[in-house]
């Protein structure tokens, strides 16, 4: 078993992505937009100037910051009270903490949101490291996210587990040369993503499963 974990969060730990997908498209629906199915693929997992980027070409505007924020908002007050959990969420945390294995979240969403999902569904004490895409330059599917996370734990990429649900992560985890196991939530995975993914598992109870049978 390998000594460090790096857990994304919407749509991996908690079922807050299709929070995301709803606010977004109730800003189109507002904007008189209907959003391209593949938008959904674009927009996962990323942050910064790359989310921007995505929002400018789905949405047709020249600066995408303005509804970056607008969603960020409408999903922050979405989730002021409660974070609807994944399955197995405590569990294969629990998992990984009577083995010895270091636990890190690295999230798209803000320090705050990360810390108050955590805290709603008191899984804070499990986690010993925290990163958000806003910290860093380059989101996914670049890997600085992972690689800084591996490196506040004190690891190696490469003595890390990298979980995942959307196809922008799972490709920043291979490119940071962590063992990438997808969870898909939104989106099946592509022949392309299953070649850069260690492992697709139905869920963290399927995933926690095969890491306690030596399979991963």
């Amino acid at each position: 078993m390998l000594k460090g974990v790096i857990f994304d969060m919407d749509g991996l730990m908690f079922d807050t992505e299709q929070i995301w997908q709803k606010n977004w498209n109730l800003i189109a629906d507002e904007m008189g937009i209907k959003l391209a199915e593949d938008f959904k693929y674009n927009i996962c997992g990323t942050s910064g100037a790359l989310m921007n980027s995505v929002i400018e070409k789905f949405y047709g505007v020249e600066d995408g910051s303005g509804i970056a924020a607008d969603c960020r908002k409408r999903v922050h007050d979405d989730l002021m009270e409660s974070t609807p959990e994944k399955p197995g969420v405590h569990e294969i945390l629990e998992f990984f903490r009577d083995n010895g294995v270091r636990i890190a979240v690295a999230s798209s969403s803000s320090v705050e949101q990360i810390k108050r999902n955590l805290q709603n569904t008191d899984t804070q004490d499990f986690i010993e490291v925290i990163v958000s895409g806003s910290e860093l330059k380059r989101g996914k599917p670049a890997p600085d996210i992972f690689l800084a996370a591996a490196e506040r734990l004190g690891l190696d990429p490469k003595e890390c587990y990298v979980f995942e649900d959307a196809f922008n992560g799972v490709m920043a985890g291979h490119a940071a040369g962590c063992c990438t196991i997808m969870i898909p939530d939104q989106m099946q995975p592509t022949d392309e993503i299953r070649a850069q993914a260690d492992a697709v598992c139905s869920s963290l109870l399927e995933a926690r499963d095969m890491l306690a049978e030596g399979k991963l």
